[in-house]
């Protein structure tokens, strides 16, 4: 019976796997589009497919999440680890991220309103033009996502592995997800509506630019910016909780 059961179990985890690989190609063509040509598409779907088989293996249906919203941030998770691996990222461009992100702290706490693009490339002493430069590097040289607000995407999920459930770990994901969300409400809309087209709607920069009707690398920057004041907003928060 025991050995019935494990072939059973083994059997489901396969099958799992098998209907959910087209997720893996997704989140990797979704990924890739915002990512240097030297990052190889294949080489995300593969270490996707590894964060599949370990989300097959370790998924508990009884926790009430579904199997593909699971599967899904354990794939884009594995897809994170390995291009950070890489460490190609420029220190310029880390230097860059925490720059701007100073300047939108320093411009929102004397203004007490949402930064604008001027007033933060007059705090950085540089033009408008050097300014969108620069988001346009650290969109394309750092992977910034909900993993990078300080809390990571199992924080966010209905986690399950051993040793995170409980009315704390409960709270602490509920009152993360309450300040985000109320967050990214604070935000202008271009940017609100950007980062609903790209988290929510899973479009390409290319697919959100041809809805709002500006260029891909126009989006890019908005993306970048909206992402770092999020990243502000929400270092404060955790400060101040």
């Amino acid at each position: 019976m025991r050995k019935a059961a494990a072939y059973q179990q083994q059997s489901d985890k396969n099958q799992l796997v098998e209907q959910h690989a087209p997720l893996v190609k997704r989140i990797a063509h979704h990924l890739i589009a915002r990512l240097p040509a030297s990052v190889l598409v294949d080489d995300l779907i593969q270490s996707g497919m590894i964060g599949l088989l370990e989300a097959a293996k370790n998924f508990d249906g009884s926790k009430g999440a579904s199997f593909e919203t699971f599967a899904g941030i354990r794939i884009r998770g594995a897809m994170l680890d390995e291009i950070r691996k890489g460490d190609w990222t420029p220190r310029s461009v880390h230097r860059n991220s925490r720059s701007i992100t100073d300047a939108i702290n320093q411009v929102e706490r004397e203004t007490g309103r949402d930064a604008r693009d001027s007033e933060i490339a007059e705090k950085l002493n540089i033009s408008l033009n050097e300014y969108h430069s620069m988001l346009n590097d650290v969109n394309v040289g750092k992977l910034i996502g909900i993993e990078d607000l300080g809390i990571s995407e199992d924080v966010l999920s209905s986690e399950q592995d051993e040793g995170n459930d409980g009315p704390l770990a409960d709270l602490m994901q509920g009152a993360f997800q309450k300040a985000l969300a109320h967050s990214i409400t604070t935000l202008p809309e271009r940017e609100a509506i950007v980062l609903s087209l790209y988290y929510d709607e899973e479009l390409n920069l290319r697919e959100i630019g041809e809805v709002l009707e500006v260029s891909e690398s126009r989006v890019s920057q908005i993306h970048s910016q909206a992402m770092l004041k999020l990243k502000s907003k929400m270092e404060s928060w955790q400060k101040n909780s």
